[in-house]
Protein backbone atom coordinates (compact mmCIF):
# COMPACT_ATOMS: atom_id res chain seq x y z
CA UNK A 1 0.00 0.00 0.00
CA UNK A 2 1.36 3.38 -1.04
CA UNK A 3 0.41 6.59 0.77
CA UNK A 4 1.36 10.24 0.36
CA UNK A 5 0.82 13.00 2.91
CA UNK A 6 -0.13 16.56 1.98
CA UNK A 7 0.07 19.20 4.73
CA UNK A 8 -3.04 21.41 4.69
CA UNK A 9 -2.24 23.68 7.65
CA UNK A 10 -4.11 24.01 10.95
CA UNK A 11 -2.88 20.54 11.91
CA UNK A 12 -4.74 18.90 9.03
CA UNK A 13 -3.39 16.57 6.38
CA UNK A 14 -4.70 14.85 3.30
CA UNK A 15 -3.64 11.26 2.73
CA UNK A 16 -3.72 9.89 -0.80
CA UNK A 17 -3.75 6.12 -0.50
CA UNK A 18 -3.28 3.62 -3.32
CA UNK A 19 -4.81 0.23 -2.56
CA UNK A 20 -3.24 -2.72 -4.43
CA UNK A 21 -5.46 -4.69 -6.80
CA UNK A 22 -5.15 -7.82 -4.64
CA UNK A 23 -6.59 -5.92 -1.66
CA UNK A 24 -9.44 -4.53 -3.77
CA UNK A 25 -10.25 -8.03 -5.05
CA UNK A 26 -10.20 -9.42 -1.51
CA UNK A 27 -12.54 -6.66 -0.31
CA UNK A 28 -14.99 -7.33 -3.17
CA UNK A 29 -14.99 -11.06 -2.47
CA UNK A 30 -15.54 -10.42 1.24
CA UNK A 31 -18.41 -8.02 0.50
CA UNK A 32 -19.97 -10.50 -1.93
CA UNK A 33 -19.85 -13.21 0.72
CA UNK A 34 -21.52 -10.93 3.28
CA UNK A 35 -24.23 -9.84 0.85
CA UNK A 36 -24.88 -13.41 -0.28
CA UNK A 37 -25.69 -14.25 3.35
CA UNK A 38 -28.34 -11.52 3.54
CA UNK A 39 -29.90 -11.33 0.04
CA UNK A 40 -32.74 -13.74 -0.70
CA UNK A 41 -32.71 -14.98 -4.31
CA UNK A 42 -35.18 -17.70 -5.37
CA UNK A 43 -33.52 -20.97 -6.22
CA UNK A 44 -30.39 -20.36 -4.14
CA UNK A 45 -29.59 -20.95 -0.50
CA UNK A 46 -28.15 -18.11 1.56
CA UNK A 47 -24.41 -17.90 1.11
CA UNK A 48 -24.49 -20.00 -2.07
CA UNK A 49 -25.42 -17.31 -4.59
CA UNK A 50 -22.93 -17.16 -7.52
CA UNK A 51 -21.19 -13.80 -7.97
CA UNK A 52 -22.69 -13.12 -11.41
CA UNK A 53 -26.22 -13.81 -10.14
CA UNK A 54 -25.60 -11.58 -7.15
CA UNK A 55 -24.35 -8.78 -9.40
CA UNK A 56 -27.46 -9.04 -11.56
CA UNK A 57 -29.68 -8.81 -8.49
CA UNK A 58 -28.02 -6.04 -6.46
CA UNK A 59 -25.92 -4.25 -9.06
CA UNK A 60 -22.17 -3.72 -9.33
CA UNK A 61 -22.22 -0.31 -7.65
CA UNK A 62 -23.77 -1.67 -4.45
CA UNK A 63 -21.24 -4.51 -4.29
CA UNK A 64 -18.28 -2.20 -4.72
CA UNK A 65 -19.75 0.37 -2.32
CA UNK A 66 -20.10 -2.36 0.31
CA UNK A 67 -16.51 -3.47 -0.33
CA UNK A 68 -15.16 0.07 0.09
CA UNK A 69 -17.25 0.98 3.14
CA UNK A 70 -16.31 -2.18 5.01
CA UNK A 71 -12.56 -1.92 4.31
CA UNK A 72 -11.68 1.74 3.90
CA UNK A 73 -11.25 2.26 7.64
CA UNK A 74 -8.64 -0.48 7.88
CA UNK A 75 -6.83 0.81 4.79
CA UNK A 76 -6.78 4.32 6.25
CA UNK A 77 -5.35 3.27 9.63
CA UNK A 78 -2.68 1.14 7.95
CA UNK A 79 -1.71 4.14 5.82
CA UNK A 80 -1.73 6.39 8.91
CA UNK A 81 0.66 4.04 10.70
CA UNK A 82 2.87 3.82 7.62
CA UNK A 83 3.10 7.60 7.25
CA UNK A 84 3.42 8.19 11.03
CA UNK A 85 0.50 10.55 11.36
CA UNK A 86 -1.60 10.61 14.54
CA UNK A 87 -5.27 11.38 13.77
CA UNK A 88 -7.27 13.10 16.51
CA UNK A 89 -10.61 12.86 14.68
CA UNK A 90 -12.37 10.63 12.19
CA UNK A 91 -11.27 11.23 8.56
CA UNK A 92 -13.35 12.60 5.72
CA UNK A 93 -13.00 10.28 2.72
CA UNK A 94 -13.00 11.19 -0.92
CA UNK A 95 -13.22 8.57 -3.67
CA UNK A 96 -14.99 7.22 -6.72
CA UNK A 97 -16.12 3.62 -6.64
CA UNK A 98 -13.77 1.12 -8.28
CA UNK A 99 -14.84 -0.17 -11.66
CA UNK A 100 -12.88 -3.42 -11.42
CA UNK A 101 -10.23 -5.11 -9.29
CA UNK A 102 -7.44 -2.82 -10.48
CA UNK A 103 -5.40 -0.66 -8.04
CA UNK A 104 -7.64 2.02 -6.53
CA UNK A 105 -7.09 5.37 -4.81
CA UNK A 106 -8.90 7.29 -2.13
CA UNK A 107 -8.16 10.40 -0.11
CA UNK A 108 -8.62 10.97 3.60
CA UNK A 109 -8.60 14.45 5.13
CA UNK A 110 -8.10 14.39 8.87
CA UNK A 111 -6.99 16.52 11.82
CA UNK A 112 -3.80 15.18 13.33
CA UNK A 113 -1.87 15.56 16.54
CA UNK A 114 0.52 18.49 16.04
CA UNK A 115 4.15 17.50 15.93
CA UNK A 116 5.86 18.45 19.19
CA UNK A 117 8.16 21.44 19.25
CA UNK A 118 10.99 19.89 21.22
CA UNK A 119 13.31 21.79 23.51
CA UNK A 120 16.96 20.76 23.70
CA UNK A 121 16.59 17.52 25.65
CA UNK A 122 20.30 17.55 26.47
CA UNK A 123 19.57 20.28 29.03
CA UNK A 124 17.01 18.20 30.91
CA UNK A 125 18.00 16.91 34.34
CA UNK A 126 16.52 13.53 35.23
CA UNK A 127 16.93 11.84 38.63
CA UNK A 128 18.73 8.49 38.46
CA UNK A 129 18.84 6.05 41.37
CA UNK A 130 22.02 4.09 42.00
CA UNK A 131 21.36 0.39 42.71
CA UNK A 132 21.99 -0.59 46.31
CA UNK A 133 21.26 -4.06 47.61
CA UNK A 134 20.77 -3.98 51.39
CA UNK A 135 21.35 -7.17 53.33
CA UNK A 136 17.67 -7.18 54.28
CA UNK A 137 16.70 -7.57 50.61
CA UNK A 138 18.93 -10.62 50.25
CA UNK A 139 17.47 -12.05 53.45
CA UNK A 140 13.97 -11.44 52.08
CA UNK A 141 14.79 -13.26 48.84
CA UNK A 142 16.27 -16.10 50.84
CA UNK A 143 13.12 -16.23 52.98
CA UNK A 144 10.99 -16.44 49.82
CA UNK A 145 13.03 -19.46 48.70
CA UNK A 146 12.60 -20.86 52.17
CA UNK A 147 8.84 -20.47 51.84
CA UNK A 148 8.83 -22.30 48.49
CA UNK A 149 10.28 -25.30 50.31
CA UNK A 150 7.86 -24.94 53.22
CA UNK A 151 5.26 -27.55 54.07
CA UNK A 152 1.64 -26.65 54.76
CA UNK A 153 0.08 -27.97 57.95
CA UNK A 154 -3.51 -27.59 59.17
CA UNK A 155 -3.76 -24.83 61.77
CA UNK A 156 -6.20 -25.16 64.68
CA UNK A 157 -6.37 -21.45 65.48
CA UNK A 158 -7.76 -18.18 64.07
CA UNK A 159 -6.44 -17.01 60.70
CA UNK A 160 -3.50 -14.63 60.63
CA UNK A 161 -1.43 -12.97 57.86
CA UNK A 162 0.81 -15.50 56.09
CA UNK A 163 -1.68 -18.36 56.38
CA UNK A 164 -2.97 -20.10 53.27
CA UNK A 165 -6.77 -20.09 53.38
CA UNK A 166 -9.43 -21.98 51.46
CA UNK A 167 -12.49 -19.77 50.96
CA UNK A 168 -15.89 -19.58 49.37
CA UNK A 169 -16.58 -16.10 47.96
CA UNK A 170 -20.14 -15.26 46.91
CA UNK A 171 -20.68 -11.94 45.11
CA UNK A 172 -23.78 -10.39 43.61
CA UNK A 173 -22.89 -11.60 40.11
CA UNK A 174 -20.29 -14.31 40.65
CA UNK A 175 -19.07 -16.98 43.06
CA UNK A 176 -15.73 -18.65 43.74
CA UNK A 177 -15.64 -21.99 45.52
CA UNK A 178 -12.59 -23.48 47.25
CA UNK A 179 -10.57 -20.36 46.45
CA UNK A 180 -7.02 -20.68 47.78
CA UNK A 181 -5.24 -17.50 48.82
CA UNK A 182 -2.46 -16.38 51.14
CA UNK A 183 -3.80 -13.94 53.70
CA UNK A 184 -1.95 -10.66 53.42
CA UNK A 185 -0.75 -11.21 49.85
CA UNK A 186 -2.89 -8.33 48.54
CA UNK A 187 -4.97 -10.50 46.20
CA UNK A 188 -8.14 -9.61 48.10
CA UNK A 189 -9.71 -6.24 48.81
CA UNK A 190 -8.49 -4.71 52.12
CA UNK A 191 -11.99 -5.05 53.62
CA UNK A 192 -11.91 -8.81 52.98
CA UNK A 193 -8.36 -9.13 54.33
CA UNK A 194 -9.34 -7.35 57.54
CA UNK A 195 -12.48 -9.46 58.00
CA UNK A 196 -10.58 -12.73 57.58
CA UNK A 197 -7.97 -11.97 60.24
CA UNK A 198 -9.10 -13.76 63.40
CA UNK A 199 -11.75 -15.90 61.70
CA UNK A 200 -11.90 -19.67 62.34
CA UNK A 201 -12.85 -22.49 59.95
CA UNK A 202 -16.59 -22.65 59.41
CA UNK A 203 -17.11 -18.95 60.09
CA UNK A 204 -18.91 -16.72 57.60
CA UNK A 205 -18.84 -12.95 57.23
CA UNK A 206 -20.69 -10.45 55.05
CA UNK A 207 -18.38 -7.71 53.82
CA UNK A 208 -19.30 -4.55 51.92
CA UNK A 209 -16.72 -3.71 49.25
CA UNK A 210 -16.70 -0.07 48.01
CA UNK A 211 -17.36 0.22 44.29
CA UNK A 212 -17.70 4.01 44.26
CA UNK A 213 -17.65 6.91 46.66
CA UNK A 214 -21.27 6.23 47.62
CA UNK A 215 -21.90 2.60 46.68
CA UNK A 216 -20.75 -0.76 48.02
CA UNK A 217 -21.19 -4.33 46.82
CA UNK A 218 -21.81 -7.23 49.22
CA UNK A 219 -19.42 -10.20 49.36
CA UNK A 220 -20.13 -13.21 51.55
CA UNK A 221 -16.93 -15.01 52.58
CA UNK A 222 -16.84 -18.43 54.23
CA UNK A 223 -13.57 -19.70 55.71
CA UNK A 224 -13.25 -23.44 55.12
CA UNK A 225 -9.62 -24.30 55.93
CA UNK A 226 -6.51 -22.68 57.47
CA UNK A 227 -3.01 -23.90 56.67
CA UNK A 228 0.16 -22.51 58.19
CA UNK A 229 3.62 -22.66 56.64
CA UNK A 230 6.24 -24.83 58.31
CA UNK A 231 9.60 -23.41 57.21
CA UNK A 232 12.74 -25.55 56.87
CA UNK A 233 15.92 -24.30 58.59
CA UNK A 234 18.28 -21.96 56.72
CA UNK A 235 21.25 -24.23 56.08
CA UNK A 236 23.31 -25.86 53.36
CA UNK A 237 20.69 -28.58 52.95
CA UNK A 238 18.10 -25.96 52.03
CA UNK A 239 20.52 -24.45 49.49
CA UNK A 240 20.95 -27.85 47.84
CA UNK A 241 17.18 -28.38 47.86
CA UNK A 242 16.17 -25.10 46.17
CA UNK A 243 19.22 -24.41 43.96
CA UNK A 244 22.29 -25.88 42.29
CA UNK A 245 24.56 -24.58 45.05
CA UNK A 246 26.07 -26.73 47.79
CA UNK A 247 26.26 -24.05 50.48
CA UNK A 248 24.05 -21.34 51.88
CA UNK A 249 26.80 -18.72 51.42
CA UNK A 250 27.09 -19.50 47.71
CA UNK A 251 23.31 -19.22 47.37
CA UNK A 252 23.35 -15.83 49.11
CA UNK A 253 26.08 -14.53 46.77
CA UNK A 254 24.08 -15.65 43.73
CA UNK A 255 20.90 -14.07 45.06
CA UNK A 256 22.72 -10.77 45.61
CA UNK A 257 24.10 -10.85 42.05
CA UNK A 258 20.68 -11.58 40.54
CA UNK A 259 19.01 -8.91 42.65
CA UNK A 260 21.61 -6.36 41.59
CA UNK A 261 21.12 -7.18 37.90
CA UNK A 262 17.33 -7.04 38.25
CA UNK A 263 17.48 -3.77 40.16
CA UNK A 264 19.86 -2.21 37.64
CA UNK A 265 17.54 -3.18 34.76
CA UNK A 266 14.47 -1.94 36.63
CA UNK A 267 16.07 1.36 37.61
CA UNK A 268 17.33 1.91 34.09
CA UNK A 269 13.83 1.31 32.75
CA UNK A 270 12.41 3.76 35.28
CA UNK A 271 15.06 6.31 34.35
CA UNK A 272 14.27 6.04 30.65
CA UNK A 273 10.55 6.41 31.30
CA UNK A 274 11.25 9.45 33.49
CA UNK A 275 13.50 10.92 30.78
CA UNK A 276 10.79 10.61 28.11
CA UNK A 277 8.12 11.90 30.49
CA UNK A 278 10.24 14.92 31.34
CA UNK A 279 10.54 15.67 27.63
CA UNK A 280 6.76 15.21 27.22
CA UNK A 281 6.25 17.76 29.99
CA UNK A 282 8.88 20.16 28.63
CA UNK A 283 7.30 20.01 25.15
CA UNK A 284 3.76 20.39 26.60
CA UNK A 285 2.47 17.37 24.67
CA UNK A 286 -1.13 16.30 25.33
CA UNK A 287 -2.44 13.36 23.33
CA UNK A 288 -6.07 12.69 22.46
CA UNK A 289 -8.38 11.47 19.73
CA UNK A 290 -9.20 8.07 18.23
CA UNK A 291 -5.71 6.69 18.84
CA UNK A 292 -6.04 7.24 22.60
CA UNK A 293 -9.55 5.75 22.47
CA UNK A 294 -8.21 2.70 20.64
CA UNK A 295 -5.27 2.32 23.01
CA UNK A 296 -7.67 2.55 25.98
CA UNK A 297 -9.79 -0.27 24.54
CA UNK A 298 -6.67 -2.37 24.03
CA UNK A 299 -5.63 -1.89 27.65
CA UNK A 300 -9.14 -2.70 28.88
CA UNK A 301 -9.40 -5.84 26.74
CA UNK A 302 -5.95 -6.94 27.86
CA UNK A 303 -6.89 -6.51 31.51
CA UNK A 304 -10.14 -8.43 30.99
CA UNK A 305 -8.26 -11.34 29.40
CA UNK A 306 -5.71 -11.27 32.22
CA UNK A 307 -8.28 -11.52 35.02
CA UNK A 308 -10.25 -14.17 33.11
CA UNK A 309 -7.11 -16.33 32.96
CA UNK A 310 -7.07 -16.08 36.77
CA UNK A 311 -10.64 -17.36 36.89
CA UNK A 312 -12.39 -14.04 37.54
CA UNK A 313 -14.83 -11.97 35.53
CA UNK A 314 -14.06 -8.29 35.05
CA UNK A 315 -17.08 -7.45 37.21
CA UNK A 316 -15.79 -9.67 40.01
CA UNK A 317 -12.32 -8.15 39.69
CA UNK A 318 -13.77 -4.64 40.03
CA UNK A 319 -15.83 -5.69 43.03
CA UNK A 320 -12.82 -7.23 44.79
CA UNK A 321 -10.55 -4.29 43.98
CA UNK A 322 -13.10 -1.69 45.13
CA UNK A 323 -13.22 0.26 41.84
CA UNK A 324 -16.04 1.15 39.48
CA UNK A 325 -15.88 0.49 35.75
CA UNK A 326 -15.75 4.23 35.04
CA UNK A 327 -12.85 4.67 37.46
CA UNK A 328 -10.97 1.83 35.74
CA UNK A 329 -11.55 3.31 32.27
CA UNK A 330 -10.43 6.74 33.49
CA UNK A 331 -7.18 5.25 34.79
CA UNK A 332 -6.57 3.29 31.58
CA UNK A 333 -7.33 6.35 29.44
CA UNK A 334 -4.70 8.36 31.33
CA UNK A 335 -2.19 5.54 30.73
CA UNK A 336 -3.13 5.41 27.03
CA UNK A 337 -2.80 9.19 26.60
CA UNK A 338 0.63 9.18 28.24
CA UNK A 339 1.71 6.24 26.07
CA UNK A 340 0.71 8.07 22.89
CA UNK A 341 2.38 11.29 24.11
CA UNK A 342 5.62 9.37 24.65
CA UNK A 343 5.45 7.98 21.13
CA UNK A 344 4.89 11.44 19.71
CA UNK A 345 7.98 12.73 21.50
CA UNK A 346 10.07 9.73 20.47
CA UNK A 347 9.02 10.17 16.84
CA UNK A 348 9.98 13.84 16.99
CA UNK A 349 13.37 12.94 18.47
CA UNK A 350 13.91 10.33 15.75
CA UNK A 351 13.04 12.90 13.07
CA UNK A 352 15.24 15.60 14.59
CA UNK A 353 18.16 13.20 15.11
CA UNK A 354 17.78 11.71 11.62
CA UNK A 355 17.34 8.16 12.91
CA UNK A 356 16.53 5.67 10.16
CA UNK A 357 16.22 1.90 10.37
CA UNK A 358 17.45 -0.35 7.56
CA UNK A 359 15.82 -3.56 6.37
CA UNK A 360 18.74 -5.54 7.79
CA UNK A 361 17.98 -4.22 11.28
CA UNK A 362 14.33 -5.21 10.98
CA UNK A 363 15.33 -8.60 9.58
CA UNK A 364 17.59 -9.16 12.57
CA UNK A 365 14.68 -8.47 14.93
CA UNK A 366 12.46 -10.87 12.99
CA UNK A 367 15.11 -13.60 13.24
CA UNK A 368 15.19 -13.12 17.02
CA UNK A 369 11.44 -13.54 17.32
CA UNK A 370 10.74 -16.55 15.08
CA UNK A 371 11.37 -20.23 15.46
CA UNK A 372 13.19 -21.32 12.30
CA UNK A 373 11.90 -24.86 12.79
CA UNK A 374 8.26 -23.75 12.60
CA UNK A 375 8.27 -20.67 10.36
CA UNK A 376 10.78 -19.93 7.67
CA UNK A 377 12.35 -16.49 7.78
CA UNK A 378 11.42 -15.58 4.20
CA UNK A 379 7.78 -16.63 4.66
CA UNK A 380 7.55 -14.66 7.90
CA UNK A 381 8.97 -11.51 6.32
CA UNK A 382 6.61 -11.84 3.35
CA UNK A 383 3.60 -12.19 5.65
CA UNK A 384 4.73 -9.21 7.74
CA UNK A 385 5.13 -7.05 4.66
CA UNK A 386 1.65 -8.01 3.40
CA UNK A 387 -0.02 -7.16 6.71
CA UNK A 388 1.96 -4.00 7.48
CA UNK A 389 3.70 -5.66 10.42
CA UNK A 390 7.14 -5.19 8.88
CA UNK A 391 6.83 -1.40 8.90
CA UNK A 392 5.45 -1.45 12.44
CA UNK A 393 8.53 -3.38 13.53
CA UNK A 394 10.72 -0.82 11.75
CA UNK A 395 8.98 1.97 13.67
CA UNK A 396 9.43 0.07 16.96
CA UNK A 397 13.17 -0.19 16.34
CA UNK A 398 13.28 3.49 15.39
CA UNK A 399 11.53 4.57 18.59
CA UNK A 400 13.84 2.37 20.68
CA UNK A 401 16.80 4.09 19.08
CA UNK A 402 15.26 7.48 19.91
CA UNK A 403 14.81 6.35 23.50
CA UNK A 404 18.47 5.32 23.62
CA UNK A 405 19.42 8.78 22.33
CA UNK A 406 17.37 10.58 24.98
CA UNK A 407 18.68 8.38 27.82
CA UNK A 408 22.26 8.98 26.69
CA UNK A 409 21.88 12.74 26.24
CA UNK A 410 19.92 13.94 29.28
CA UNK A 411 21.76 14.87 32.44
CA UNK A 412 21.58 12.23 35.14
CA UNK A 413 21.42 13.73 38.60
CA UNK A 414 21.21 12.02 42.01
CA UNK A 415 17.70 11.53 43.37
CA UNK A 416 18.73 13.34 46.55
CA UNK A 417 19.66 16.44 44.54
CA UNK A 418 16.33 16.41 42.72
CA UNK A 419 14.45 16.05 46.01
CA UNK A 420 16.45 18.88 47.57
CA UNK A 421 15.66 21.17 44.66
CA UNK A 422 11.99 20.24 44.82
CA UNK A 423 11.86 21.16 48.48
CA UNK A 424 13.37 24.60 47.92
CA UNK A 425 10.95 27.52 48.03
CA UNK A 426 10.57 29.46 44.80
CA UNK A 427 8.18 32.35 44.06
CA UNK A 428 6.14 30.32 41.55
CA UNK A 429 5.41 27.72 44.25
CA UNK A 430 3.90 30.28 46.58
CA UNK A 431 0.11 29.97 46.69
CA UNK A 432 -2.30 32.33 48.46
CA UNK A 433 -4.24 30.84 51.32
CA UNK A 434 -7.51 31.95 49.73
CA UNK A 435 -8.73 32.31 46.20
CA UNK A 436 -9.17 36.08 46.59
CA UNK A 437 -7.26 38.17 44.05
CA UNK A 438 -5.33 41.28 45.01
CA UNK A 439 -6.61 44.52 43.49
CA UNK A 440 -4.15 46.27 41.22
CA UNK A 441 -4.47 49.52 39.26
CA UNK A 442 -6.46 48.91 36.11
CA UNK A 443 -8.23 45.85 37.43
CA UNK A 444 -11.91 45.80 38.25
CA UNK A 445 -13.08 46.20 41.82
CA UNK A 446 -14.32 42.92 43.22
CA UNK A 447 -18.10 42.71 43.26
Amino acid sequence: MQAQVEELGDSKVRLTVEVPSADVKHAVEHAASDLADTVKIPGFRKGKVPLQVLLQRIGKNRLYAEAVESHIGGWFWNAAAQTRIRPVDQPEYGYELPENDAPWQFTATVAVQPKPDLPDWRTLEVPATEPEIPAELVDQALQQLQETAADLAPADRPAQPGDVLVLDLVMSDDARRDYGVELGSGRLAPELENALVGMTPGATAAVEIPVSERETSPVEVSLKEIHEKVLPPLDDELARKVSEFDSLDALKDDLERELREQLEAELEGQFRTAAVDSLVTAASVEAGGPLVDSRTRELLNGLARSVERRGLSLEAYLSLSGRTFDQLVETLRAEAAQSVARELVLEAVADQAGIEVSDSEVDALVREQIDEAENGFEQTVERLRETGGYERLREDVRLRAALERIAADVKRIPVELAQARESLWTPEKEKPETSAKLWTPGSKEPA
